[in-house]
């Protein structure tokens, strides 16, 4: 992929020089384009962090954080307690004061829980989706999806200045992967892992891992008795029948290991 990109660029350079200016202007935003996606198939971990990064700073920007003293954000930090990173990765918790039932891990390590979400459930079932999500992140399933989205958006880029279209300004670009960060999903295999990893990270945090199985239950039972659909749920679990088979493991596995179930809460 790399040589034939070399190869497309040199060869846009060299009819760059002998077509009009306008042209002219139209193989270089293609050039550019080759350029980004050959960075994108080949793009570092500290690139990639990079562009994580940024991304996540923008939908900071652009969504409403709790500060450090509202009610949320008390409860977030009262949860998380030392908790401070995954195998090396530093995580960092905020929470978006929003409608959508959500919640999400960045592969930098930045974990995104909607105040929505935390009105539905307690303590122990928050902290199973937030080591579900973080499973996500050891197991590199949130890398390989930004970088899928960075591949597509470099794509996109070349196909709209072939076109004699401007390509997305930086705003537009950021906002599309900060989206792809938040609205990723994986397939049963990947969930399946993530259940897996993110049950070793609560124990290994002292958490009990029978929150991952309540808040399945608490999903599964929003979803089947209210008709709700949000887009986490819909994320989150494909088919009924499959929702049940992982509860089903999950419970077995904590009972198995000797953890007590804790009796269901009202969301605090």
């Amino acid at each position: 992929m790399r040589k034939l990109s070399f190869y497309i660029l040199a060869l846009v350079c060299c009819l760059a020089t002998t077509l009009p200016a306008s042209a002219q202007l139209n193989l270089r935003k293609l050039g550019n384009a080759v350029v980004k996606t050959a960075q994108a198939v080949t793009i570092t971990d500290d690139q990639m962090a990079a562009y994580v990064k940024e991304s996540v700073d923008w939908m900071d920007k652009h969504n409403p954080v709790l500060p450090e003293d509202n009610p949320y954000t008390v409860r977030l930090r009262k949860l998380t307690e030392g908790i401070t990173d995954a195998d090396g990765i530093p995580l960092n918790f905020k929470v978006y004061h929003v409608v959508d039932i959500n919640a999400f891990a960045c592969p930098d390590g930045s974990v995104r829980v909607f105040s929505s979400l935390m009105d539905i459930m307690d303590d122990d079932e928050l902290m199973g989706i937030i080591g579900h999500e973080i499973g996500h992140v050891l197991k590199h399933h949130s890398k390989k999806a930004f970088r899928t989205a960075l591949l597509t958006d470099a794509l996109k880029d070349g196909v709209a200045s072939t076109g004699g279209v401007v390509a997305a300004l930086t705003e537009s670009q950021l906002g599309d992967l900060g989206a792809s960060l938040i609205n990723s999903k994986f397939s049963q295999s990947q969930e399946k892992e993530a259940d897996d990893c993110g049950y070793e990270f609560l124990v290994k945090n002292g958490r009990n891992p029978w929150g991952m199985v309540k808040a399945f239950e608490r999903m599964s039972q929003l979803e089947q008795k209210n008709g709700v659909k949000a887009s986490y749920i819909q994320k989150m679990f494909s088919s009924h029948p499959e929702t049940k088979d992982r509860i089903k493991r999950m419970s077995q596995r904590a009972l198995k290991d000797g953890y007590e179930k804790p009796a269901t809460k009202t969301a605090e």
